[in-house]
């Protein structure tokens, strides 16, 4: 057999190769097209139609469901879904760093049932675990039993209902998706460029600034966008944990879905909603490329 022959032999074997993995995603491309490209596209062709005077769907073209939104009280409604989602973020990065790192410093026979500390809560449904604060924040709850009974307060606190009850809530439920990612990053860190920090005579905390933080930093990134995103999301706990006084931009989608029943108004705000999804997770790929390309260079 000559070279040419073996050469052809050899491409068709890397193709019939590369043909293999194409077959094997078609039940997964399938699911996805039926199952989330399709919706997608329902939501999206909803958002450009009328809402009917009993609740239908009128499907005559229009863009007045967009330019509601600017309306001061929706944008206001955005503004603090906004502010929430950042609050969260930020109540995760402060509580969970220390414990990751803990645990990633931790003996390596103890990592593994720390790392399943973490785990368990998703064992139970996200929803009684929020019934559970309910129960511990209300105004006949757990915490101010013990405040009144220990002599601390002489009328139960109102630790419900409010906005620090919901960031509360948030931050307990999305502090995993915190926490892992930053696991991850922390454990790779190499310890001898701290030590090296140490011997030219730099302090704990500046070892932390300098080294620690910026090696982490893809980490902190990645947790902060599994976490920011989510909250816009999560209706539930700003219903059950804020009321009435604090209203997000999933819990306006709620409402109009399900109270209003305007549907295109509704299916609006969730494809803006998904807009701004997809721009984070940009902002986030391009900052994780551009730093690639650095390492590269």
């Amino acid at each position: 057999m000559s070279g040419e022959e073996q050469s052809r032999t050899t491409q068709e074997e890397k193709r019939r190769r590369n043909w293999v993995p194409v077959w094997t995603l078609a039940p997964v491309s399938l699911w996805m097209v039926l199952f989330v490209a399709v919706p997608l596209l329902l939501v999206l062709m909803v958002s450009f139609t009328k809402r009917g005077t009993y609740g239908g769907i009128v499907y005559e073209f229009t863009l007045e469901n967009y330019a509601r939104f600017f309306d001061p009280l929706y944008f206001t409604v955005m503004s603090n879904s906004l502010l929430v989602a950042l609050l969260t973020t930020v109540a995760c990065i402060l509580v969970g760093y220390p414990f990751a790192y803990i645990v990633a410093r931790s003996p390596r026979r103890y990592r593994n049932l720390l790392l399943m500390l973490i785990i368990i809560p998703f064992w139970s449904s996200s929803l009684i675990r929020t019934y559970s604060w309910i129960v511990l924040l209300r105004t006949e709850g757990v915490i101010n039993n013990v405040l009144l009974s220990a002599g601390l307060i002489h009328e139960p606190l109102a630790l419900l209902y409010n906005l620090g009850a919901v960031i509360v809530g948030m931050t307990y439920t999305l502090f995993p998706f915190m926490v892992l990612p930053l696991y991850a990053s922390i454990e790779k860190l190499d310890c001898s460029l701290l030590e090296a920090a140490r011997d030219l005579g730099a302090r704990p905390w500046q070892v932390f600034r300098r080294v620690t933080l910026p090696l982490t930093m893809p980490g902190i990134t990645a947790g902060s966008l599994l976490v920011f995103i989510p909250t816009l999301g999560l209706f539930f706990i700003s219903d059950l944990m804020g009321g009435s006084r604090t209203m997000m931009i999933s819990n306006l989608i709620q409402n109009q879905f399900l109270t209003a029943r305007n549907w295109p108004f509704g299916a609006a705000l969730s494809v803006i909603l998904m807009i701004m999804t997809l721009i984070l997770i940009g902002l986030y790929l391009r900052s994780t490329g551009s730093k690639e390309k650095l390492e590269v260079v």
